[in-house]
Protein backbone atom coordinates (compact mmCIF):
# COMPACT_ATOMS: atom_id res chain seq x y z
CA UNK A 1 0.00 0.00 0.00
CA UNK A 2 1.45 3.60 -1.40
CA UNK A 3 1.23 5.84 1.75
CA UNK A 4 0.67 10.10 1.77
CA UNK A 5 2.44 12.62 3.95
CA UNK A 6 0.04 15.09 5.45
CA UNK A 7 1.02 18.47 4.93
CA UNK A 8 5.03 19.17 4.66
CA UNK A 9 5.58 17.00 7.91
CA UNK A 10 2.76 15.52 9.64
CA UNK A 11 1.70 11.62 9.68
CA UNK A 12 1.56 9.11 7.39
CA UNK A 13 -1.29 7.80 6.13
CA UNK A 14 -3.18 5.75 3.33
CA UNK A 15 -4.42 7.65 0.26
CA UNK A 16 -7.94 6.73 0.91
CA UNK A 17 -9.65 7.41 4.15
CA UNK A 18 -12.68 6.22 5.53
CA UNK A 19 -15.49 8.49 6.39
CA UNK A 20 -17.65 7.77 9.99
CA UNK A 21 -20.67 10.70 9.36
CA UNK A 22 -23.12 7.63 9.06
CA UNK A 23 -21.66 6.25 12.06
CA UNK A 24 -24.43 6.31 14.55
CA UNK A 25 -25.82 9.69 13.07
CA UNK A 26 -30.15 9.37 12.47
CA UNK A 27 -30.51 12.63 11.36
CA UNK A 28 -28.79 12.61 7.93
CA UNK A 29 -28.15 8.70 7.34
CA UNK A 30 -30.98 6.95 9.13
CA UNK A 31 -28.70 5.08 11.58
CA UNK A 32 -30.28 2.33 13.07
CA UNK A 33 -32.32 1.37 9.88
CA UNK A 34 -30.80 -1.33 7.80
CA UNK A 35 -27.28 -1.26 9.36
CA UNK A 36 -26.49 -1.25 12.99
CA UNK A 37 -23.20 -1.13 15.43
CA UNK A 38 -22.30 -5.16 13.80
CA UNK A 39 -22.28 -3.53 10.31
CA UNK A 40 -20.05 -0.63 11.30
CA UNK A 41 -17.71 -3.37 13.00
CA UNK A 42 -17.67 -5.22 10.15
CA UNK A 43 -16.78 -2.48 7.97
CA UNK A 44 -13.85 -1.48 10.56
CA UNK A 45 -12.11 -4.75 10.01
CA UNK A 46 -12.93 -5.31 6.49
CA UNK A 47 -10.98 -2.05 5.94
CA UNK A 48 -8.03 -3.07 8.25
CA UNK A 49 -8.20 -6.34 5.90
CA UNK A 50 -8.04 -4.05 2.91
CA UNK A 51 -5.05 -1.80 4.10
CA UNK A 52 -6.85 1.06 4.63
CA UNK A 53 -6.12 2.41 8.14
CA UNK A 54 -7.06 6.29 7.78
CA UNK A 55 -10.38 7.25 9.30
CA UNK A 56 -12.13 10.41 9.47
CA UNK A 57 -14.86 11.55 12.41
CA UNK A 58 -15.90 14.12 14.20
CA UNK A 59 -17.42 14.95 17.67
CA UNK A 60 -20.96 16.26 15.82
CA UNK A 61 -21.00 13.13 13.90
CA UNK A 62 -24.01 11.45 15.83
CA UNK A 63 -23.41 13.48 18.97
CA UNK A 64 -20.46 11.99 19.60
CA UNK A 65 -21.62 8.67 18.61
CA UNK A 66 -19.00 8.13 16.10
CA UNK A 67 -16.03 8.89 17.85
CA UNK A 68 -17.57 6.22 20.81
CA UNK A 69 -18.10 3.42 17.80
CA UNK A 70 -14.40 4.09 16.56
CA UNK A 71 -12.68 3.96 20.25
CA UNK A 72 -14.53 0.09 20.99
CA UNK A 73 -13.26 -0.82 17.31
CA UNK A 74 -9.82 0.41 18.17
CA UNK A 75 -9.62 -1.37 21.25
CA UNK A 76 -10.08 -4.83 19.31
CA UNK A 77 -6.71 -4.49 17.20
CA UNK A 78 -2.99 -3.88 17.52
CA UNK A 79 -2.87 -2.57 13.88
CA UNK A 80 -1.66 0.90 13.84
CA UNK A 81 -4.44 3.08 13.07
CA UNK A 82 -4.89 7.10 11.70
CA UNK A 83 -7.68 8.83 13.28
CA UNK A 84 -8.86 12.44 12.45
CA UNK A 85 -11.28 14.27 13.88
CA UNK A 86 -12.88 17.25 14.21
CA UNK A 87 -13.40 20.23 16.44
CA UNK A 88 -16.57 22.70 16.13
CA UNK A 89 -16.28 26.19 16.70
CA UNK A 90 -19.62 26.82 18.09
CA UNK A 91 -20.52 30.39 19.72
CA UNK A 92 -19.90 29.42 23.49
CA UNK A 93 -16.75 28.46 22.96
CA UNK A 94 -14.14 31.53 22.58
CA UNK A 95 -11.26 30.87 24.35
CA UNK A 96 -8.01 28.58 23.47
CA UNK A 97 -9.12 26.46 26.86
CA UNK A 98 -12.54 25.65 25.40
CA UNK A 99 -10.24 23.74 22.29
CA UNK A 100 -8.53 21.97 24.94
CA UNK A 101 -11.69 20.28 26.38
CA UNK A 102 -13.03 19.88 23.11
CA UNK A 103 -10.12 17.49 22.45
CA UNK A 104 -10.16 16.14 25.76
CA UNK A 105 -13.75 14.70 25.11
CA UNK A 106 -13.04 13.55 21.65
CA UNK A 107 -9.78 11.73 22.97
CA UNK A 108 -11.83 10.17 25.73
CA UNK A 109 -14.83 8.94 23.28
CA UNK A 110 -11.65 7.24 20.97
CA UNK A 111 -10.35 6.03 24.26
CA UNK A 112 -6.61 7.70 23.05
CA UNK A 113 -3.96 9.52 24.32
CA UNK A 114 -3.35 11.12 20.95
CA UNK A 115 -4.67 11.54 17.38
CA UNK A 116 -2.82 11.95 14.10
CA UNK A 117 -5.20 15.13 12.71
CA UNK A 118 -6.99 17.16 14.78
CA UNK A 119 -9.54 19.88 11.92
CA UNK A 120 -11.60 23.13 12.36
CA UNK A 121 -14.48 21.52 11.51
CA UNK A 122 -15.57 25.16 9.58
CA UNK A 123 -14.01 28.48 9.54
CA UNK A 124 -17.25 30.63 10.84
CA UNK A 125 -16.08 30.98 14.69
CA UNK A 126 -18.74 33.03 16.62
CA UNK A 127 -16.10 34.84 19.33
CA UNK A 128 -13.09 32.53 18.88
CA UNK A 129 -10.55 34.23 16.65
CA UNK A 130 -8.23 32.27 14.66
CA UNK A 131 -5.37 33.84 16.44
CA UNK A 132 -6.51 32.33 19.36
CA UNK A 133 -7.52 28.97 18.10
CA UNK A 134 -4.67 28.33 15.72
CA UNK A 135 -2.28 29.18 18.63
CA UNK A 136 -4.54 26.49 21.08
CA UNK A 137 -3.75 23.62 18.26
CA UNK A 138 -0.08 24.57 17.91
CA UNK A 139 -0.21 23.87 22.05
CA UNK A 140 -1.41 20.71 21.23
CA UNK A 141 1.10 19.59 18.53
CA UNK A 142 3.60 20.73 21.19
CA UNK A 143 1.90 19.12 24.25
CA UNK A 144 1.61 15.85 22.12
CA UNK A 145 -1.86 15.28 22.00
CA UNK A 146 -2.45 15.65 17.89
CA UNK A 147 -0.17 15.02 15.03
CA UNK A 148 -0.93 17.78 12.96
CA UNK A 149 -3.42 20.51 12.82
CA UNK A 150 -6.80 20.61 9.54
CA UNK A 151 -9.12 22.76 8.64
CA UNK A 152 -12.25 22.21 6.58
CA UNK A 153 -14.25 24.26 4.46
CA UNK A 154 -11.32 26.95 4.25
CA UNK A 155 -11.21 29.37 1.65
CA UNK A 156 -7.95 29.90 -0.06
CA UNK A 157 -7.34 33.09 1.88
CA UNK A 158 -8.43 31.61 5.45
CA UNK A 159 -6.07 28.59 4.58
CA UNK A 160 -3.41 31.04 4.30
CA UNK A 161 -4.05 33.13 7.43
CA UNK A 162 -4.46 29.99 9.27
CA UNK A 163 -0.87 28.63 7.76
CA UNK A 164 0.73 31.94 8.85
CA UNK A 165 -0.38 32.09 12.33
CA UNK A 166 0.34 28.12 12.91
CA UNK A 167 4.42 28.98 11.61
CA UNK A 168 4.81 31.92 13.52
CA UNK A 169 4.67 29.01 16.04
CA UNK A 170 6.48 25.94 14.31
CA UNK A 171 3.40 23.98 13.04
CA UNK A 172 2.46 23.30 9.39
CA UNK A 173 -0.92 23.68 8.14
CA UNK A 174 -1.20 19.92 7.00
CA UNK A 175 -4.94 19.58 5.39
CA UNK A 176 -8.24 21.43 4.24
CA UNK A 177 -11.15 18.90 3.97
CA UNK A 178 -13.27 20.95 1.37
CA UNK A 179 -15.84 19.08 -1.00
CA UNK A 180 -13.99 18.07 -4.10
CA UNK A 181 -15.23 15.37 -7.01
CA UNK A 182 -16.09 15.21 -10.53
CA UNK A 183 -19.12 16.85 -9.88
CA UNK A 184 -18.07 19.31 -7.27
CA UNK A 185 -15.05 21.02 -8.75
CA UNK A 186 -14.84 24.45 -7.13
CA UNK A 187 -12.02 24.29 -5.11
CA UNK A 188 -9.91 24.76 -8.77
CA UNK A 189 -12.16 27.66 -9.92
CA UNK A 190 -11.42 29.10 -5.97
CA UNK A 191 -7.88 28.88 -5.97
CA UNK A 192 -7.95 26.53 -3.33
CA UNK A 193 -6.04 24.03 -5.06
CA UNK A 194 -3.40 25.86 -6.19
CA UNK A 195 -3.03 27.36 -2.40
CA UNK A 196 -3.22 24.18 -1.07
CA UNK A 197 -0.42 23.14 -3.49
CA UNK A 198 2.12 25.93 -3.00
CA UNK A 199 1.62 26.24 1.07
CA UNK A 200 2.29 21.99 1.05
CA UNK A 201 -0.75 21.40 2.27
CA UNK A 202 -3.20 18.42 1.68
CA UNK A 203 -6.18 18.24 0.34
CA UNK A 204 -8.98 15.68 2.39
CA UNK A 205 -11.78 15.73 -0.62
CA UNK A 206 -15.05 14.46 1.16
CA UNK A 207 -18.11 14.18 -0.97
CA UNK A 208 -15.95 12.42 -3.38
CA UNK A 209 -18.66 10.61 -5.05
CA UNK A 210 -21.20 13.36 -5.03
CA UNK A 211 -23.55 11.52 -2.48
CA UNK A 212 -23.70 8.86 -4.52
CA UNK A 213 -24.46 10.00 -8.14
CA UNK A 214 -20.79 9.26 -9.01
CA UNK A 215 -21.76 5.14 -8.65
CA UNK A 216 -23.75 5.04 -11.74
CA UNK A 217 -26.77 3.66 -9.48
CA UNK A 218 -28.75 6.98 -10.03
CA UNK A 219 -29.53 7.53 -13.98
CA UNK A 220 -32.74 9.24 -15.39
CA UNK A 221 -33.70 6.34 -16.90
CA UNK A 222 -34.09 4.10 -14.01
CA UNK A 223 -36.54 3.82 -11.39
CA UNK A 224 -33.68 4.14 -7.85
CA UNK A 225 -34.41 6.86 -5.90
CA UNK A 226 -32.22 8.03 -3.08
CA UNK A 227 -33.04 8.04 0.52
CA UNK A 228 -33.18 11.00 3.13
CA UNK A 229 -32.31 14.43 1.92
CA UNK A 230 -30.88 13.61 -1.34
CA UNK A 231 -34.60 13.04 -2.11
CA UNK A 232 -35.00 16.68 -2.31
CA UNK A 233 -31.61 17.57 -4.09
CA UNK A 234 -32.59 18.52 -7.39
CA UNK A 235 -29.24 17.13 -8.56
CA UNK A 236 -31.03 13.62 -8.67
CA UNK A 237 -34.48 14.74 -10.44
CA UNK A 238 -34.98 13.38 -14.10
CA UNK A 239 -33.43 16.63 -15.32
CA UNK A 240 -30.10 16.78 -13.31
CA UNK A 241 -29.36 12.73 -13.89
CA UNK A 242 -29.30 13.92 -17.23
CA UNK A 243 -27.34 16.17 -17.15
CA UNK A 244 -24.34 14.04 -15.60
CA UNK A 245 -25.25 10.72 -17.58
CA UNK A 246 -21.84 12.07 -20.27
CA UNK A 247 -19.83 11.86 -17.05
CA UNK A 248 -21.55 8.40 -15.79
CA UNK A 249 -21.01 7.31 -18.79
CA UNK A 250 -17.06 7.58 -19.44
CA UNK A 251 -16.65 6.52 -15.94
CA UNK A 252 -18.84 3.47 -16.90
CA UNK A 253 -16.10 3.01 -20.30
CA UNK A 254 -12.73 3.68 -18.02
CA UNK A 255 -14.30 1.22 -15.22
CA UNK A 256 -14.92 -1.44 -18.14
CA UNK A 257 -11.57 -1.65 -19.31
CA UNK A 258 -9.72 -1.67 -15.90
CA UNK A 259 -12.80 -4.18 -14.20
CA UNK A 260 -13.66 -1.68 -11.70
CA UNK A 261 -16.82 0.50 -10.90
CA UNK A 262 -17.63 4.22 -12.14
CA UNK A 263 -17.09 4.95 -8.28
CA UNK A 264 -13.49 3.47 -8.30
CA UNK A 265 -12.45 5.19 -11.38
CA UNK A 266 -14.28 8.84 -9.73
CA UNK A 267 -12.26 7.58 -6.48
CA UNK A 268 -8.72 6.72 -8.53
CA UNK A 269 -9.30 10.21 -10.62
CA UNK A 270 -8.98 12.32 -7.36
CA UNK A 271 -6.26 10.60 -6.08
CA UNK A 272 -4.41 10.99 -9.38
CA UNK A 273 -4.75 14.95 -8.92
CA UNK A 274 -1.35 15.03 -6.24
CA UNK A 275 -1.75 14.86 -2.85
CA UNK A 276 -5.66 14.22 -2.84
CA UNK A 277 -7.28 12.12 -0.53
CA UNK A 278 -10.44 11.30 -0.89
CA UNK A 279 -12.60 10.33 2.35
CA UNK A 280 -15.43 7.75 0.79
CA UNK A 281 -18.26 7.81 3.26
CA UNK A 282 -18.87 3.99 4.65
CA UNK A 283 -21.17 2.16 6.50
CA UNK A 284 -20.60 -1.88 5.64
CA UNK A 285 -17.97 -4.10 4.75
CA UNK A 286 -18.84 -4.52 1.21
CA UNK A 287 -18.90 -0.46 0.91
CA UNK A 288 -15.36 -0.47 2.05
CA UNK A 289 -14.35 -3.01 -0.32
CA UNK A 290 -15.59 -1.41 -3.36
CA UNK A 291 -13.60 1.97 -2.29
CA UNK A 292 -10.69 0.20 -1.92
CA UNK A 293 -10.80 -1.39 -5.25
CA UNK A 294 -10.16 2.71 -6.27
CA UNK A 295 -6.24 1.57 -5.23
CA UNK A 296 -3.60 -0.03 -6.78
CA UNK A 297 -3.49 1.25 -10.30
CA UNK A 298 -3.93 4.37 -11.77
CA UNK A 299 -5.70 6.41 -14.59
CA UNK A 300 -3.76 7.19 -18.01
CA UNK A 301 -2.75 10.96 -17.99
CA UNK A 302 -5.37 10.87 -21.47
CA UNK A 303 -7.87 9.37 -19.56
CA UNK A 304 -7.89 11.70 -16.47
CA UNK A 305 -7.65 14.66 -19.39
CA UNK A 306 -11.09 13.27 -21.04
CA UNK A 307 -12.64 13.43 -17.59
CA UNK A 308 -11.33 16.57 -16.86
CA UNK A 309 -12.51 17.80 -20.08
CA UNK A 310 -16.13 16.38 -19.30
CA UNK A 311 -16.76 17.87 -15.98
CA UNK A 312 -15.60 21.12 -16.76
CA UNK A 313 -19.37 22.34 -16.26
CA UNK A 314 -18.96 21.82 -12.52
CA UNK A 315 -15.94 23.90 -12.17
Amino acid sequence: METITLGKNGPVVTPLCLGTWAWGDKLFWNYGDGYGVEQLKEAFTAALEAGVTFFDTAEIYGLGTSEEFLGQFLQQTQQPVQIATKFGPLPWRFTGQSVSDALTESLKRLQLDRIALYQVHWPFTFFLSQETLMNALADEVQRGRIGAVGVSNYSAAQMREAQQILAARGVSLAVNQVRYSLLSRQIESQGILDTARELGVTILAYSPLAQGLLTGKYTSDRSETPTGARRIDPRFNKEGLQKISPVISLLQQFGEKYDCTPAQVALNWLIAQGNVIPIAGVKTAQQVKQNAGALGWRLSDAEISELEQVTRPWL
